[in-house]
């Protein structure tokens, strides 16, 4: 069984918000090639959770992890996110779909942004 990862982030007006999520899409692929993985957003930018869901059960997977790309459970999370879990469990009922944590929950992704903070920046820089 194709294993997916779907990343899901919030999404913005501007493109350019979007680069490190595509970075991190890109990263996750060519670290495992063996994992189709997809970026989908909330709201603003496109494609959204469903329609990459579709995808990735297009490209033939049976299990698909959805990560949301997000440092805490808020409103988002906690609220819409199931709506369109449901929605994608009900198109594609015989497809594994698996709502991991938000990443900002994950001790490492806080370890490492602890670590971030506490490097010396030069204010010259932006």
């Amino acid at each position: 069984m194709k294993r997916g990862l779907l990343l899901f982030a919030h999404g913005a007006r501007d493109p350019r918000w979007a680069l490190p999520f595509e970075d991190i899409a890109r990263r996750v692929r060519a670290a495992d090639p063996s994992v189709a993985v997809a970026l989908s957003y909330l709201e603003f930018m496109t494609p959204g959770l469903v329609d990459a869901g579709a995808a990735l059960v297009a490209q033939g997977c049976g299990r698909v992890e959805v990560l949301p790309l997000f440092l805490g459970a808020g409103g988002h999370v906690r609220k819409d996110l199931p709506i369109l879990m449901e929605q994608l469990r009900g198109a594609h009922p015989a497809v594994a779909w698996v709502l991991r944590p938000a990443i900002g929950e994950d001790d490492a992704v806080v370890e490492a942004m602890a670590q971030c903070a506490l490097r010396p920046h030069d204010a010259a820089t932006p």
